[in-house]
């Protein structure tokens, strides 16, 4: 099971197209009002695999896998995450899918938030999943970054991901306690969906090493459009407390997730799905 055909069997279409000089690969399904889904760091659009159906049921959903990730083609030169949000902008432009909501998740809040101010007729509204930016300046976190950059656990498991989809104790072993307190919550599908990005990697060492140099602390006041922030409150990587700041700075509402991790999208759907669900009702 892979996103492509998950995606396929609920409406959506994929697309692989050159856009200013790179190859971006993005999934798009569902009719009504455009929703743009933005991976972390190390990720793909198939980390979406337990949302992104869901919220094609009533909105157009397009989830796209970022430079260097899944199977868009890396970057020349990154010397920020600029040339990210302005990619993704041009997605938008092209799927005529503007303004958008767009939800991100980690790094992808980042690429998110540079959008909203690089182009903020395209951007409807910011839904900020477990944001990196606050947290990934610290000395420990560039470390743990480029460990993982030059690791790289997720293309070594990737291979194994069927195998691991289909066991308890496994799952539990990959996603704990790095990214969730509960490994086991991460269900099979969503396992599958956080694994299959990975081998198709080209470049996300770039990404990271842009990370670590964003702090959007600075520029927070250049958002304009709602936003509302999202949550696991034993968040292991980015810890609640760069959430309230993140609210506090955006004027924004928080709802923390009790018991859940980093991966709050993969462990805790149906929270995620109602807490989108209110914030879209609350700007519609």
């Amino acid at each position: 099971m892979t996103l492509a055909t998950t995606l396929s069997a609920s409406g959506f279409e994929e697309r692989l197209e050159r856009v200013k000089g790179v190859r971006l690969r993005w999934f798009v399904g569902g009719e009504g009002p455009p929703i743009a889904l933005l991976h972390g760091l190390g990720g793909a659009a198939s980390n979406w695999i337990e949302l992104a159906p869901a919220l094609a049921r009533e909105n157009r959903v397009i989830a796209v896998d970022l430079p260097g990730h899944g199977g868009s083609s890396p970057l020349p030169a990154l010397p920020n995450l600029e040339p990210f949000a302005d990619r993704v902008a041009l997605v938008l432009r092209r799927e005529a899918a503007d303004p958008a909501v767009v939800v991100g998740h980690s790094l992808g809040c980042v690429v998110a938030l540079r959008l909203a101010m690089r182009s903020p007729e395209l951007v409807r509204g910011l839904a900020l999943v477990s944001a990196a930016g606050i947290g990934s300046t610290t000395r420990r976190a560039r470390y743990a970054l480029a460990l993982s950059s030059l690791v790289q656990p997720g293309r070594l498991l990737a291979p194994f991901r069927d195998r691991i989809a289909g066991s308890r104790r496994l799952r539990a072993f990959v996603w704990g306690p790095w990214a969730t307190p509960d490994g086991t919550t991460v269900s099979p599908a969503a396992t599958i969906g956080l694994l299959e990005g990975p081998s198709l990697h080209s470049d996300t060492t770039s990404a990271a090493a842009a990370l670590v140099e964003e702090d959007p602390r600075v520029d927070l006041e250049r958002v304009r459009c709602p936003a509302m922030l999202l949550w696991g409150a034993r968040d292991p990587q980015v810890p609640v407390g760069d959430a309230f700041e993140y609210a506090r700075r955006l004027r924004a509402p928080l709802r923390v997730v009790a018991g859940a991790g980093h991966l709050v999208i993969a462990e805790r759907p149906e929270a995620c799905l109602d807490a989108i669900g209110s914030f879209l009702d609350r700007i519609s």
